[in-house]
């Protein structure tokens, strides 16, 4: 039995306004293409009191659920949730994030900060702090898509 502490920040500037950055967090669909794999269930009620949730499996097979609540949400400004992660019925990870939208001269600065509780080795710091890298590269080309499709 193993208690792993972390935390992390990573900081990116989009090139739009925080309004448009916020959105691809708060609309379900935009959520899921950068948030949820292709074979993901995804799911997001996002409110104060909200739930998401995401289901895949472990490149091993074992099944995920990633599961959150949105505990305060000040649009285009501050989103906080509180996650966990299990690989079937064992609790992996407990975590709190935090992701500002921060106006910027060139568009958005996007700052997340997670602090996290990782459980008898079952996931690891900087697995989490990658796979939350990807996630935010995705973010970036969704962005940018639907910035395309609102000027054709």
């Amino acid at each position: 039995m193993s208690v792993t502490h972390a935390t992390f920040t990573l900081e990116r500037t989009y090139p739009v306004p925080p309004a448009e950055v916020f959105a691809a967090w708060s609309d379900p669909a935009a959520k899921a293409a950068w948030f949820a794999g292709p074979d993901a269930g995804h799911r997001l009620d996002f409110r104060i009191g909200g739930h998401e949730s995401c289901q895949g499996r472990a490149p091993g097979g074992d099944p995920l659920a990633f599961e959150s609540v949105y505990r305060d949400i000040v649009p285009d400004e501050r989103i906080v949730y509180s996650s966990t992660l299990s690989a079937g019925e064992r609790l992996s990870t407990v975590s709190i994030t935090t992701v500002e939208f921060v106006p910027a001269p060139d568009g958005t600065r996007l700052v997340l900060t997670e602090q996290g509780t990782f459980l008898d080795g079952m996931e690891q710091p900087q697995w989490r702090e990658q796979g939350t890298k990807d996630q935010l590269t995705t973010l970036a080309a969704v962005v940018r898509r639907s910035r395309q499709d609102m000027s054709s």
